[in-house]
């Protein structure tokens, strides 16, 4: 894969600094997500991070079934930080989800 843009090239060297062990179909759904133009303003490290825990909680996590059973969004995601902190672990993340920190 050719790497054209110096933000592709920090969004990528992000990824592997934060998720060395994440499966590839997850790094391509996060790069892209980090790659959105809501998060392109943002430095690299943020922006993945921001779509790291994004997709993960939305692919990994039950934020989506808690959220049709009528919890609110921070209820949800007060309820699935220790799954979000699981996959990161499982993936070697070099950060995990602190759930007093606002994402």
């Amino acid at each position: 894969m050719r790497v054209s843009t110096a933000r592709q090239r920090a969004v990528n060297k992000a990824l592997r600094a934060l998720l060395p062990h994440a499966p590839y179909a997850d790094t391509e759904t996060i790069r892209a997500l980090a790659d959105d133009r809501k998060l392109r303003g943002l430095p690299a490290s943020v922006a993945v991070w921001l779509a790291t825990v994004t997709h993960v909680r939305h692919e990994h996590s039950d934020y989506d079934a808690l959220l049709a059973e009528g919890y609110d969004r921070d209820a949800a995601r007060f309820f699935v930080v220790d799954q979000i902190n699981d996959v990161l672990t499982r993936w070697r993340a070099t950060r995990l989800l602190d759930p007093e920190e606002d994402d």
